[in-house]
């Protein structure tokens, strides 16, 4: 499998099934994606559809039960599962619809955290967090935790976090579904300036309506397929997902 010119990410009869309740349900059936270096991409979807389950598969955490996934030249989908995590952590950024901070650590220790598991200079790492720390306008909370912070002031670490790494990919799953309305936009613009300035590719799980004009390309997953959706986006997210 040999990924073409200028595409991050490519996705060849990616299927996967659950059990639930003794019985089968196919949620992804032969998906096939491009993505280009440099999108942004955003999947629509109703609850349960796969919308999730999707990007825990481009990022390792499940595995499908057939289909091809290569992100820059690595076929993740060949790899065990601890090389898994190592691209994981090395590659790609995740953005959780609930944060996922450690507790325990500080702002700038959640950030820099990453970088501390790959062994990279104290020095480097802290500076790189505080830098990020000054994009997300949270400089002067560097030493304060978590529950110290809005629901919005941790979804902005959780973005510094994710970028810290210098990922090839950026994993946005429902990143304002936990927040009021007014943070989710501000936090989701945020994130969405970041990533372009830093010209990484950015793939996003969503329902917020705020989002759909400012994607390159939009797509629906129906009846476990991917749907490239052009015209009335606004109101076809407001009307047809949960």
């Amino acid at each position: 499998m040999t990924i073409q010119p200028n595409t991050i990410l490519q996705i060849r009869g990616l299927s996967k099934t659950y059990r639930e309740a003794g019985r089968s349900r196919k949620v992804l059936d032969d998906v096939n994606l491009d993505i280009q270096a440099g999108e942004f991409f955003v999947l629509l979807g109703k609850s349960g559809s796969g919308k999730s389950t999707l990007l825990n598969l481009i990022s390792g955490i499940d595995k499908p039960d057939s289909g091809h996934i290569l992100i820059g030249d690595t076929e993740i989908t060949t790899l065990d599962e601890r090389r898994q995590t190592l691209f994981r952590r090395d590659h790609i950024g995740i953005v959780f619809q609930f944060f996922n901070l450690i507790p325990t650590l500080t702002v700038l220790e959640n950030i820099t955290l990453p970088g501390e598991l790959r062994g990279e200079p104290r020095r480097e790492i802290q500076k790189r967090g505080m830098a990020l720390l000054e994009r997300v306008g949270l400089a002067d909370r560097a030493g304060d935790f978590p529950d110290q912070l809005s629901g919005g002031e941790q979804q902005r670490v959780a973005i510094a976090r994710a970028l810290s790494r210098e990922p090839m990919l950026v994993l946005a799953d429902e990143p304002t579904g936990n927040l009021d309305e007014e943070t989710g936009v501000s936090v989701m613009k945020l994130l969405l300036d970041l990533t372009r300035a830093a010209g990484k590719t950015l793939l996003m799980a969503t329902h917020n309506p705020e989002v759909v004009p400012l994607a390159d390309r939009v797509c629906r997953i129906h009846d476990g397929q991917l749907v490239i959706t052009r015209g009335a986006l606004v109101s076809a997210l407001q009307g047809r997902t949960a």
